[in-house]
């Protein structure tokens, strides 16, 4: 009601829903959750008053760009188990999951040292590396099998796309360019007027109009069931609340298996 009422913010509303949700910064496999708001990262300009510079927030990240939306389909309805165990699904990889976090907190303690970790003890290749905005919206409109959202940190925390802790984080392979500093649109000048620019952004009237739109998909009725199909949001069946009863498998090495997937593939919030 506060929300609907405009007395409190986007940003806090979006936290206050995670939580209700079981997310949390003390877990990575179920951190908050927020959503790419915008699809502008090229002009010199944000125009917060033009509604085209916003991402479409009715749709999964996965299929923002239409021409992903027929592979998408395509790939739920030819799916066939042949076990019968595993239920047809839009996407085989998750829009938060631990490695996502990682991805983007790279060059921030503890994250470096646990992305390490994650990666046998060292940086992941270059080209993989978190190291452009523009350059990772793109990737998520060129591939169908990218679907990560955001992280609130993309909202208020700049030194997290500043290499302050001069980390080697290796060259990419076509332009031989170090990875540094994050690179950022154009529209912004620095980190702190990215975050400022970006916030402002969650803020706006465009999106205070639709954030419910999104908040259906990730927390609400669109999570399951035939609106999820219907709305191309269908993930793994791991990834869902109750959908495996980890305590009535009695073979200790799957049970293991089935944590460890759930805990590195990412997590469904809990339907709202």
């Amino acid at each position: 009601q506060k929300w609907v009422n405009r007395e409190i913010s986007n940003f806090d509303y979006l936290i206050q829903l995670n939580t209700m949700a079981g997310r949390t910064y003390n877990d990575l496999a179920q951190y908050p959750v927020f959503p790419w708001i915008l699809r502008d990262y090229t002009s010199e300009e944000l125009d917060l008053n033009n509604p085209a510079v916003f991402r479409d927030l009715s749709k999964p990240i996965g299929v923002v760009n239409e021409k992903n939306a027929k592979t998408v389909k395509d790939k739920y309805e030819n799916f066939e188990d042949p076990l019968g165990m595993i239920d047809k699904f839009h996407y085989g990889t998750h829009y938060s999951n631990a490695a996502g976090v990682m991805h983007y907190l790279i060059r921030v303690e503890p994250f470096t040292t646990l992305h390490i970790q994650l990666q046998s003890g060292r940086f992941d290749c270059a080209d993989r590396q978190f190291h452009s905005v523009p350059a990772t919206w793109q990737a998520l409109m060129d591939n169908p099998n990218d679907v990560k959202e955001l992280i609130p940190e993309f909202f208020y925390f700049p030194e997290f796309l500043e290499n302050q802790n001069g980390f080697n984080l290796g060259q990419l392979q076509i332009s031989k360019e170090m990875v540094n500093d994050v690179v950022l649109p154009k529209w912004a000048h620095s980190p702190e007027d990215f975050i400022y620019k970006h916030r402002k952004a969650l803020e706006s009237e465009y999106v205070s109009a639709h954030l419910h739109e999104w908040i259906d998909l990730i927390f609400g009725y669109k999570q399951r069931g035939p609106a999820a199909v219907e709305a191309l949001n269908v993930f793994y069946y791991c990834t869902y609340e109750g959908a495996v009863d980890l305590d009535a498998l009695t073979d200790e090495k799957e049970r293991k298996a089935l944590e460890g997937m759930i805990n590195n593939f990412g997590q469904t919030p809990c339907q709202l």
